[in-house]
């Protein structure tokens, strides 16, 4: 993952990795030194980036070559809390924590994930079709949140104000060295239904070891919103 995956991943593979011959969400047979497996286009942290997929028998080998191939690129070992801290910058939920079988995608701000179209009905798309069709904001919505002092951190399950009310909870934090301060994702709720303007017109604060902290609330996230970093 990051911006110089492509070359690391082009060296270790020869394969052609444009966007035109490899595109954002595709799969690619490939081989790794004398480890065949897949590459996966994809990317959890925002960033352009490859999972690779290798036999176990061979995956100390693959690892071999692309740690020798990225040496000259600056490629760095990184662990899940490095993984976190992309992903919650993004406004990628995590299953468990941002997204549970009680919410729904519209709820969560990813209703492009259902295809109301299918000729076979998913299951829930009863539901999601009469959220869809209500032509008004949810009464509950998944927001990122951006502490403005960079200090305090966050963990999950701080409180969320608005207007010094307590509209909701975070449902995970962590520290987003990109945007430079403590994020999190979290759920608000108003009867009257969360719109980008009921969100930009509130003063919102997270509520840290007692203490509010100032805080930016966005329906979309703060970190390259589009997603052309990772499509690049």
């Amino acid at each position: 993952m990051g911006p110089k995956s492509r070359d690391v991943v082009g060296e270790i593979t020869g394969a052609d990795l444009s966007t035109g011959a490899f595109s954002f969400g595709a799969v690619r047979e490939v081989e790794i030194g004398c480890a065949p497996g897949r590459a996966a286009r994809v990317s959890y942290v925002g960033e352009l980036g490859w999972e690779l997929y290798v036999p176990v028998d061979q995956a100390r080998h693959a690892f071999d070559r692309i740690m020798a191939a990225g040496e000259a690129h600056g490629l760095k070992l990184a662990g899940m809390h490095a993984l976190d801290s992309g992903r919650i910058e993004k406004k990628f939920v995590h299953f468990g924590h941002d997204v549970a079988d009680v919410d729904t995608p519209v709820e969560a701000g990813m209703r492009w994930v259902c295809r109301m179209d299918k000729p076979a009905p998913f299951i829930g798309r009863d539901a999601v079709a009469r959220q869809l069709d209500s032509n008004r904001p949810m009464p509950k919505r998944l927001l990122q949140f951006l502490l403005t002092d960079p200090e305090p951190l966050l963990f999950g399950h701080e409180p969320v104000l608005r207007d010094g009310e307590t509209v909701g909870y975070l449902t995970s934090g962590n520290y987003g060295h990109t945007l430079g301060g403590g994020v999190g994702l979290g759920y608000a709720r108003h009867e009257e239904g969360i719109s980008r303007e009921w969100v930009e017109s509130g003063t919102w604060e997270v509520l840290v070891e007692g203490e509010r902290v100032p805080a930016k609330a966005s329906t979309s996230a703060l970190y390259d919103p589009r997603g052309g970093r990772a499509r690049g």
